[in-house]
């Protein structure tokens, strides 16, 4: 736990990133990671606004914190006062000032050279950005006119930039969503659908110079199949691994042709794999990589997988977790071929183990796990390596019978302790523990080890590719050694890099201790990456797989994937899937004046964006009446030329039904608070006001709309990676979970059932909660609307 003055340091440090104007959850953020803290408060010395700056410097002060080259420290000081002075006040020119620094490193440069690359002093007019932004779309009306709402606006502002780089993107931003409004006017429904493959082959299209920039590239045979990597079972004759002993010799790991004919013989030529997770926990989406892998393989190949239990610690293994793994691996879609156990061969294991020894490779060893540690550290013989077969015999059946204790003895392998494998220091083949198995009950007080048992286990089933994450690379010796010594079929073996994802935690100790210690709300806390945490929020298994097909199984070792990929990919297939409905998070009355009270007009809502006017079945009715209920959020007493929502004598469109002006306000005492509005709705829809607003209405005097819980999730951690800090758990998000106790929601919901999946207009994708009672509805929020992800993948 940190100490008083690390609290305090952290305290003040955060006071001081607000100063600078940062928001508070950048703060926080920043406060977690001490590199990042220590720049950036020397970033603020340096520029002396110790006593605070505005929010454009602030930004711009963080941005070197975080990017500034190092090999061009001697400059900083010097960039720093340009950009307190306001000559250099916007990222773009922030960029290139850090790539100008880059290249000059610590060499001294020009001061004209460095003020014409970062455009300082160059001041762009509105009318400049005005006149640029006319003469793009006139360049692109015709692509602009044929896509609409679907025009790449990105690339148009990239072709501002190209004109004025040093405009301010706020500026160009609103001129431009300006002319695309005048250009297209309102937004309908038919710009929502998602765009025909036909279109993008239109030869009209191929005029177009931004075509050829967005054109997908063909896709390779391994993005096509990624299991095309891997090897037919026929040729596992192969020497793909050499262990190299620290005696000069070489062992070349291969089958010999007799061992891969009877395993072809066994296996009929088809490929087997095997998912083997231990029962200690619930899985979470790094073993959903690791399914996809295992049992893609299989079924590409027309083979099978095997679901194993590597169950060989009998003291974290629960059947709650068998139960649960077996479940989830159905729910992701995949049938395993057998379900079996480590434990199921304890009997072979054991048997192997005293054929070990009578070949003079194993031992039974006294030292306690700190000399083991020691000995390994200093590559050192234990002092019982070297005992006679006989007396390793006589004494691992008195480990087997219980007549040692627990502690006292353990079965080692004989491997090569000068190795420069630290995987190869004789590692440990059995343990005592007087601990009845979940599976096997009490017949056994030995349990062999994991780099024991999952090579033999492996090829005893037969496995024909035995698939593993890259933290295990290094025991791919041990593997085949064992196999060799042992004279048993080898697979072919092949590690992967692990999935790992921003914001959240994937071990399963620090998982545990989230669970146990109740900082979430179980193993299926909407919040965490357990592929129940994931259902429960909402998550489809097909998009979890799409997710990780489109990460790919490569073998680089970096893959920690910003969550935001995620939640693209779920956004892909809900958007595709999920009806639509209107709720209310927080509501404020509106009274519509000009309607008569207990007047009721029933309107047709969609619940598809592309409903037909002919398909029924695509609307819902919603009543609209003279009391209506709008988000808080959409109301304002001050307009501005940027806000859609109501405010003071300006109207709306209620979605689906008519527009409304606000007439008037009601306030609390305080003359802030507001309580009520007062609108006139326009019966005739002549009126054309460009905010859109969802709503729900009473549907009878004085009658409140259906009333439903709403859980808002956000990411559980605050920093991207909060297993590398050494307080974690102080980087929980606190807004993590939001309960909105008493949102409106439209009658179509009434009767939704638990694992529904909706499209909440204007908020997110939601799912019905398991809490959900007859008496009122749980939704938990499964992602929200905004997409981050496929605006940088563009």
């Amino acid at each position: 736990m940190p100490g008083k003055d690390d609290s305090s340091d952290k305290e003040k440090h955060f006071d001081l990133f607000l100063k600078i104007g940062l928001d508070e959850r950048t703060a926080r953020n920043t406060v977690a990671n001490n590199k990042v803290t220590a720049n950036l408060v020397a970033v603020i010395d340096e520029a002396g606004v110790a006593d605070g700056c505005n929010r454009i410097v602030g930004n711009l002060l963080y941005m070197v914190a975080t990017k500034y080259p190092a090999n061009a420290l001697v400059h900083r000081p010097a960039l720093l006062q340009y950009i307190v002075s306001s000559k250099i006040k916007t990222t773009a020119q922030l960029d290139a000032a850090l790539s100008f620094f880059g290249v000059a490193a610590s060499e001294d440069f020009k001061l004209n050279e460095f003020e014409e690359a970062c455009g300082v002093g160059v001041e762009v007019s509105e009318e400049e950005i005005e006149r640029a932004v006319n003469e793009v779309f006139e360049e692109n009306k015709n692509a602009i006119l044929e896509q609409r709402y679907r025009t790449n606006v990105g690339e148009l502002l990239g072709h501002v930039r190209k004109r004025h780089p040093w405009a301010d993107p706020k500026i160009v931003k609103q001129f431009v969503d300006a002319k695309l409004y005048g250009l297209l006017g309102e937004r309908t429904a038919a710009d929502d659908e998602k765009p025909t493959k036909k279109k993008k082959d239109k030869p009209a299209k191929v005029e177009v110079k931004t075509v050829a920039a967005v054109t997908p590239e063909q896709p390779s045979e391994e993005d096509l199949n990624p299991f095309l990597i891997f090897p037919q079972p026929e040729e596992n004759f192969k020497v793909h691994t050499e262990v190299f002993f620290s005696d000069g010799s070489i062992l070349r790991c291969c089958n010999t042709k007799e061992l891969l004919e009877k395993h072809l013989k066994a296996t009929e030529g088809k490929v087997l794999t095997r998912f083997p997770p231990e029962p200690n926990g619930y899985l979470h989406i790094g073993h959903a990589k690791a399914m996809f892998i295992d049992f893609g393989l299989a079924k590409d190949r027309g083979g099978g997988c095997y679901l194993r239990y590597d169950d060989t610690n009998p003291q974290a293994e629960k059947k709650e977790y068998i139960d649960h793994i077996e479940e989830i691996v159905r729910w992701m879609g995949w049938e395993p071929l057998k379900i079996t156990y480590t434990s199921d061969y304890f009997q072979d294991l054991y048997d192997l183990a005293v054929e070990l020894i009578r070949r003079g490779h194993a031992y039974v060893d006294h030292q306690t796990p700190d000399e083991i540690k020691e000995y390994r550290e200093k590559k050192m013989n234990s002092p019982w390596r070297d005992r006679p077969v006989a007396e390793s015999l006589r004494l691992f059946d008195d480990m087997r019978r219980g007549l040692i204790e627990e502690g006292k003895a353990t079965l080692r392998m004989k491997q090569d302790m000068q190795s420069d494998n630290y995987n190869m220091y004789d590692l440990i083949a059995y343990r005592i523990k007087f601990t009845p198995h979940p599976h096997a009950g009490d017949k056994w007080c030995i349990y062999p080890s994991y780099d024991y048992s999952h090579c033999i286990v492996d090829s005893l089933e037969n496995v024909t590719h035995s698939l593993c994450t890259l933290e295990f690379e290094t025991r791919r010796a041990s593997y085949y050694w064992l196999l060799h010594v042992l004279g048993l079929y080898q697979p072919y073996v092949w590690e992967y890099s692990r999935l790992n994802v921003t914001n959240t935690v994937m071990s399963k100790r620090k998982l545990n201790r989230l669970v146990t210690e109740r900082w979430v709300d179980g193993w299926d806390d909407p919040r965490l990456m357990t592929l129940a945490g994931l259902r429960r929020r909402g998550v489809t298994s097909t998009a979890i797989n799409a997710f990780v097909r489109g990460i790919g199984i490569t073998r680089s070792d970096n893959s920690t994937i910003n969550l935001d990929r995620l939640e693209y990919q779920i956004r892909e297939e809900l958007n595709k899937t999920v009806a639509r409905a209107m709720v209310v998070l927080h509501p404020l009355k509106v009274v519509i004046t000009n309607l008569e009270a207990g007047s009721i007009i029933d309107l047709d809502a969609k619940r598809w964006p592309d409903a037909q006017t002919d398909d029924a079945s695509a609307f819902y009715k919603v009543p609209f009446s003279n009391v209506v209920y709008i988000e808080h959020s959409d109301f304002r007493m001050k307009d501005s030329k940027d806000y859609y929502g109501l405010a003071p004598g300006k109207s709306v469109l209620l979605r689906y039904a008519f527009p409304i002006k606000c007439t008037e306000v009601i306030l609390d005492d305080d003359k802030e608070t507001v309580l009520e509005i007062r609108a006139e709705y326009d019966p005739s829809k002549k009126t054309k006001p460009k905010g859109v607003l969802h709503w729900v209405a009473e549907s009878s005097p004085r009658v409140d709309p259906l009333k439903v819980e709403v859980r808002l999730f956000e990411r559980l951690f605050l920093s991207e990676n909060p297993a590398e800090l050494d307080d974690w758990l102080a980087d929980l998000n606190p807004e993590s979970k939001v309960v909105v106790p008493n949102a409106y929601a439209v009658s179509l919901l009434q009767d939704a059932a638990v694992g529904d999946r909706f499209q909440f207009e204007r908020l997110g994708y939601f799912v019905v909660d398991r809490d959900s009672t007859p008496e009122k509805l749980v939704f938990n929020r499964t992602v929200t609307l905004k997409d981050s992800y496929s605006k940088v993948a563009k």
